[in-house]
């Protein structure tokens, strides 16, 4: 097998323990990060990654014993910098010893990858454009119920809730611009244990002033205490993409819901619409590249969806109602 792999000269393979000690690795590994071969053999394999995707990888691997996995990996290059890969990677055991390894094969993506990441930031700069309208409403009146209050204390009318209803119009405020400021941060690579519910509401915040433009309102149903490790910057903009969709798909009042369930090894989040329903021919194209039956619409919201989720090890299934409009399935590995 070592003889095949090392004529292999295309593909990296590497071949670790379970405790991530490196046990082979093939030559092409010092033109991708410009560290030899033997100066690797032997080292851990995890010292060499990005320390969060390091702690990504390793807590995935024991989870999920016997699965083909695929991640995303930054890979530190002698220089400092870091490399993206992508690795694929599976547990074999030796029949005869009963000694178990890992196996990968990698993939140099850092090119894709600022690609993706460019599609990324074109997105949230056109989500941002196409909520402004709603958040302007949404934050015009506190602003007038403000005014309202100051003037009557510049009359000479005082009462002490005036105080707390302005402190709380203040803060509605301040969670609406906070999460527009959200939309115009850089795309992050930034994996951390974080709170379902919580990403839930906060994209919640942000969307409800464009639904409700429409009549629409977005509910949240039940709650769980799961958390996920994940990119809270990503996972968000995989909720306000399919949210934002469901919202534009709706010609009437009506309803979207939101709810979460915790299983055994995941936790999946349901996003369900009252829109007229996705043709069987029109979902079977969603996600490609620039395909979308919005009028002016370019067709990487789902796209870049699918693409974040490939890189937490997500997935995501559209499912049609019964009565009408689609729910949106995203399955996350706890």
């Amino acid at each position: 097998m070592f003889n095949w792999i090392e004529s292999n000269r295309d593909e990296i393979i590497t071949i670790w323990n379970l405790e991530g000690k490196m046990l082979f690795i093939s030559d092409a590994i010092e033109r991708l990060i410009g560290i030899s071969k033997s100066e690797l053999i032997g080292s851990s394999w995890y010292d060499r990654m990005y320390p969060e995707d390091a702690d990504y990888l390793s807590h995935h691997l024991k989870r999920n014993i016997n699965q083909i996995q695929k991640f995303i990996i930054n890979l530190l290059h002698k220089n400092g910098g870091y490399i993206t890969t992508e690795c694929t990677i599976q547990k074999l055991t030796d029949n005869t010893s009963g000694i178990s390894y890992y196996i990968g094969l990698l993939k140099d993506v850092s090119a894709q990858r600022q690609v993706e990441e460019l599609m990324i930031r074109s997105e949230k700069m056109s989500v941002a454009g196409q909520l402004a309208a709603g958040i302007a409403h949404e934050i015009r009146n506190p602003l007038t119920s403000i005014k309202g209050f100051l003037q009557l204390l510049q009359a000479g009318v005082h009462k002490d809730e005036y105080y707390s209803i302005m402190l709380d119009e203040i803060e509605k405020m301040e969670k609406i611009t906070s999460e527009l400021l959200f939309l115009s941060k850089p795309v992050t690579n930034d994996r951390n244990i974080e709170s379902v519910n919580s990403m839930i509401e906060d994209i919640v915040s942000l969307l409800q002033p464009h639904a409700r433009m429409k009549n629409i309102e977005i509910g949240i149903e039940g709650k769980i205490s799961d958390y996920i490790l994940c990119d809270r910057t990503q996972v968000k903009q995989v909720l306000i993409n399919i949210v934002k969709n469901a919202v534009e798909a709706m010609d009437g009042p009506g309803e979207i819901t939101i709810s979460a369930e915790s299983k055994d090894t995941n936790v999946v989040i349901l996003i369900k619409d009252e829109g007229p329903g996705i043709p069987d021919d029109i979902l079977e194209k969603l996600g490609e590249p620039f395909f979308t039956t919005k009028k002016n619409g370019t067709g990487l919201g789902l796209l870049i969806t699918k693409q974040i989720l490939e890189r937490h090890n997500a997935s995501l299934t559209i499912l049609k109602n019964n009565d009408r409009g689609s729910t949106f399935k995203l399955s996350f590995p706890k």
